[in-house]
This record gives C-alpha cells, sequence and structure tokens, in this order.
C-alpha cells in the first residue's frame, strides 16, 4: 500500500547504518535501520505499512500524515 507518511533517513556513525524516523508514529525515536539508503527506505516503508495494520486491527485512528505547505519555500 501507499500511505504518505514521513519519513527521515539519518547516517548513524556511531552504529554504521542509515537509521529511519517516523515523525507520525513518534512513541519511540528510530524505528528501523539499513545498511544502505534504499534498504532503510524500504524497512521504513515495512514498518509504516506494519504500523498502519496494527492501529487498524485495533480500532485505533490513524495519524495524519505531515504534509509540506503548499506555497513554495522561499530561499533566501
Amino acid at each position: 500500500m501507499n500511505y504518505h507518511y514521513s519519513m527521515v533517513i539519518q547516517w548513524s556513525e556511531e552504529d554504521k547504518l542509515f537509521l529511519v524516523h517516523l515523525p507520525e508514529f513518534p512513541w519511540q525515536e528510530f524505528h528501523t535501520h539499513g545498511r544502505t539508503y534504499e534498504e532503510a527506505a524500504r524497512n521504513g516503508q515495512e514498518v509504516i505499512e506494519t504500523f498502519v495494520e496494527m492501529l487498524k486491527e485495533e480500532n485505533k485512528v490513524l495519524p495524519e500524515p505531515r504534509m509540506l505547505p503548499k506555497k513554495p519555500l522561499q530561499v533566501a
């Protein structure tokens, strides 16, 4: 499935991995990781799908996706 949730992927020098944070699911800082950026993104998508399924099964409300402003950002 294709959900419009945010994913922040950042390199961890300490772990030597790309760590994935899912801002709309804030109950823990990092949710998954990957050895490559692509692997981290795939793993992040799997976690999002798992969280959505879990929340639906528990009849809980899905979090609202965070959206960028429709107005273009101004760069100085």
